[in-house]
């Protein structure tokens, strides 16, 4: 659960080659500091001093950097630092919000955001999140809104502004803190933040695997179906890339960029599709850049996130070449189709995901390099 929304302390720094001969006020600049509290948290902030030494430290285009990270309790570990916007889209954010106070292009960012209606009752949930875009938000149930504002109760006015802030511009660090690694889900650990910018363990990038020996391959597609599968809450897709997706050095798979997935708590059933009320739109609703309405809950089918990932992720790493040198199963071609196929019924698709696990399955190696099932797999046949 989201203990204080960010606001757990952390003891660390954000090691690199420091720049010893940028200025304090660039640092802060280019971390969001000095837009806070409409920022998404400082739990990380020791590490100002020591930011990543690169040519385009400061290019509009470039939205995450890569370094390392240590605390009390272990050695360096990789991280990546990464805007919640990039910032160019940060600077569009901004001027909207001040030309939405008429203010111009240059206002106090907070100021305006504080004004506004949904921070005055900002205590109440039931207020706080209508009208607000991020795929967490598309179909709301008490439940997930309880473990959002689990200790809003005892947050101060900043704290508020932040949560209410990370809400409308980018989910990723709820996410990570909600359903956090510790109790089972699959996203990486969250590291903390320091103004517009969060801090979360490092991973390989899954596009570089691509080329990689079928058994690695089908031990990937294997462990993507499975994600996919075995949520508590019926955590699905809006969209899927290759980026979504990283694997550490253990072979596990991880969900690395969450700020496209959407939730909806079968534990509760749907909510009523309500029209949104004129007092619902705000400043807030179109941060992130984006205004769209999802569609309504019923609608989304249980199998949406398999046939994205199949068409966007596994067809990357299962490819016709596999089958014609015979290494992978002819049977696996047509389950590979109707999975990608959005015309086939739920059930089929589901059925054919089922198939595609087994004949995967059998593809995967009992190896050393796949600590995260290694010794167990020399003794079990789930391997």
């Amino acid at each position: 659960m989201v203990r204080g929304l960010d606001i757990i302390p952390h003891i660390g720094i954000w090691y690199s080659r420091p720049l010893t001969s940028t200025p304090r006020d660039f640092r802060r600049v280019f971390l969001g500091l000095d837009k806070c509290n409409a920022c998404i948290g400082t739990s990380i902030c020791k590490f100002e001093r020591w930011l990543t030494a690169q040519s385009n430290l400061s290019s509009a285009d470039v939205r995450s950097y890569e370094g390392n990270y240590t605390d009390s309790t272990a050695g360096w570990r990789p991280v990546v630092l990464s805007y919640v916007m990039s910032p160019h889209l940060h600077q569009i954010s901004d001027n909207s919000i001040c030309t939405s106070a008429g203010k111009g292009k240059s206002c106090s960012i907070e100021a305006v955001l504080r004004a506004t209606s949904r921070f005055q009752v900002g205590s109440a949930p039931t207020y706080c999140f209508p009208g607000l875009v991020t795929p967490m938000l598309h179909y709301p149930s008490q439940r997930l809104l309880d473990r959002i504002v689990v200790q809003m109760k005892h947050f101060s006015e900043k704290d508020k502004l932040r949560l209410l802030y990370t809400l409308a511009v980018n989910q990723q660090p709820l996410i990570l803190q909600m359903f956090p690694g510790t109790e089972g889900w699959p996203f990486l650990r969250y590291h903390g933040s320091s103004g517009r910018m969060m801090v979360w363990a490092g991973s390989k990038p899954l596009r570089s695997l691509f080329s990689s020996p079928l058994e690695h391959r089908a031990d990937i597609a294997y462990q993507l179906l499975h994600i996919t599968q075995s949520l508590q809450f019926s955590l699905f897709c809006t969209k899927v890339s290759e980026d979504m997706f990283g694997t550490l050095d253990d072979s596990r798979v991880f969900i690395v960029d969450a700020s496209t997935i959407g939730v909806i708590d079968l534990q509760e059933g749907y909510p009523p599709d309500e029209d949104l009320l004129p007092e619902h739109l705000d400043v807030f609703s179109c941060l992130s850049g984006s205004c769209e309405r999802p569609p309504p809950c019923e609608t989304v089918p249980a199998t949406q996130s398999f046939i994205l990932l199949w068409k966007h992720v596994i067809n990357n790493l299962l490819v016709p070449n596999d089958v014609q040198s015979g290494h992978l199963p002819k049977e696996a071609v047509s389950a590979l189709a109707i999975c990608a196929d959005q015309s086939q019924s739920e059930q089929r698709i589901i059925a054919a995901v089922q198939t595609s696990k087994v004949i995967l399955q059998t593809l995967r190696p009992c190896s050393a390099l796949y600590g995260y099932r290694y010794p167990e797999c020399l003794n079990s046949d789930r391997f």
